[in-house]
């Protein structure tokens, strides 16, 4: 197969666009795309490779897509995708085109070492046929033990007969983002048009007898097992019957017997007539347990936050009491001080509580912790803090210890730095990737350089910064008066 002009990666819509003798609307493009999504099933079920071409303008054919199945060996070793179909099998994709129904080969041919067939599917979509599927099979490989009697194939024929009618893909099929979709290798079920069961895969059998179906169900209508099974379950989806019975393309989670098994329905019809349904199952039972394990520790973990936070606001309660009872003006200070940082360590966990991750988003922590130390701090005078920047999302240990240096830095400069008069902190953060630059300004009454820096919120600071949050810090007046402390941290 001889390469394209281009080498360079493209996706289907760059390919369509540049590449089509006939322009594709948005819509068929969709089309192509909601193919692509699903054809993974089609490929299993008919063990073959999948490769959709479109026709170029100079009368050739190239592969915009192509999947490999899971149920034997891929007939194409390499990516084709970008590349020309060779000129001796064109005409049979051009019969596909111009006739809009499957063609299928002769004859197996050679492809090197081994023999395969390939049957060109149009894909017909609003009124016309906008590309061409083939469903290219090597007949050299022996399939997995899996099941499998011909029966699938055949499946695999009636869905590629209602691509032709531009009744497959499924539009109606909902987005599914949680895990466990059942696939073919999984287990499928074969129902006739009735709902009853034809065939099945041991897998499947083996997903029904997790649901507690020992018996056979080969000639029994699937859905009244399954209601059997379930009947007395507290929880039952509303697309139960719908999905079992094979009516709609839906998935559904069955949970019977301390097991969960998923099912999907892919519709077999023609036209208006209904041929019969693949049933395609999963046992999703672990994966449920492991996210019902997930979801129980991280409700322990929020519940534990939110009592932590409910503690330190009664020991914040009794702190303040004990401040209004003190009669030295030293002690009512120091009280306060404490009050001060036990709030502010509460903030973080309060945050904590709200979601899952022990992670937060620092910005409302900031805003709240502030908030608060500069009412706290300032007693006699106006104190305006303004805060600037992002600080972004911080893990719950560096979180916790950044709080505590602001709410530090931002009391410091109130008390010492604005001391008796009114005037602004600023709070300016500067995030770059996991790199974060913190300074605190404030238009005070600035310090000497080289001073000792001995209080007890220095030392807290210190080592906050050196500690927890690995990083540094330094003090310095502003150009304007004042004091500028720098804090730079590495971001976990």
């Amino acid at each position: 197969m001889p390469p394209h002009y281009s080498g360079v990666m493209r996706s289907l819509t760059q390919l369509a666009e540049e590449a089509s003798s006939t322009p594709l609307s948005d819509t068929d493009i969709d089309w192509l795309h909601l193919l692509l999504s699903d054809w993974q099933v089609l490929a299993d079920l008919a063990a073959a490779d999948l490769v959709l071409w479109l026709p170029t303008e100079d009368g050739r054919f190239i592969a915009v897509a192509h999947c490999r199945p899971a149920t034997s060996s891929t007939v194409h070793l390499d990516d084709i995708i970008g590349l020309y179909l060779p000129a001796a099998r064109e005409a049979e994709l051009r019969r596909a085109m111009s006739t809009g129904r499957v063609v299928r080969p002769a004859a197996a041919r050679w492809a090197g070492t081994y023999s395969m067939t390939e049957i060109c599917v149009p894909v017909f979509h609003a009124g016309r046929v906008v590309a061409v599927m083939t469903r290219e099979s090597n007949l050299s490989a022996p399939r997995p033990s899996i099941g499998f009697e011909g029966w699938t194939v055949a499946a695999a024929d009636v869905l590629c007969e209602m691509i032709t009618r531009g009744e497959y893909p499924y539009d109606s099929t909902p987005t599914v983002t949680a895990h466990g979709v059942p696939r073919v290798l999984d287990g499928v079920i074969l129902l006739n048009d009735e709902g009853v069961v034809r065939q099945a895969t041991p897998n499947a059998v083996s997903c029904l007898r997790r649901l507690g179906i020992r018996h056979s169900v080969i000639g029994r209508i699937l859905a009244e097992d399954i209601t059997d099974v379930v009947a007395d379950e507290a929880m039952i989806e509303e697309t139960l019957a719908v999905v079992v019975m094979g009516r709609a393309s839906w998935r559904v989670e069955i949970a019977a017997h301390a097991s969960t098994v998923t099912m999907r329905a892919l519709p077999l019809h023609e036209g208006r007539t209904r041929l019969g349904a693949i049933i395609l199952t999963r046992d999703v039972s672990e994966v449920r347990r492991r996210e019902q394990e997930l979801m129980t520790k991280d409700a322990t973990i929020r519940e534990i936050h939110h009592r932590v936070k409910n503690n330190l606001q009664t020991v914040s309660a009794l702190l303040r009491l004990q401040a209004r009872r003190s009669g030295s003006e030293e002690v009512k200070g120091a009280l306060a001080e404490a009050e001060r940082r036990v709030q502010s360590i509460a903030t973080v966990h309060e945050a904590l509580s709200q979601n899952v991750d022990e992670e937060v988003d620092f910005d409302e922590v900031a805003r709240s912790v502030l908030r608060m130390s500069g009412a706290v701090a300032s007693t006699d005078h106006s104190v305006e803090v303004v805060t600037t920047g992002s600080f972004g999302t911080l893990g719950a240990d560096q979180a916790q210890a950044l709080a505590t240096v602001l709410n530090e830095l931002v009391a410091n400069s109130v008390e010492h730095g604005l001391a008796g008069r009114d005037g602004m902190v600023r709070i300016d953060a500067h995030r770059d990737d996991h790199a974060l630059e913190v300074q605190v300004v404030d238009n005070g009454v600035g310090f000497v350089p080289g001073t000792p820096m001995s209080g007890l919120g220095t030392q807290i600071v210190h080592q906050m910064v050196r500690g927890e949050l690995n990083g540094a810090i330094d003090w310095a007046p502003g150009e304007a008066g004042g004091t500028v402390v720098t804090l730079r941290m590495h971001i976990e």
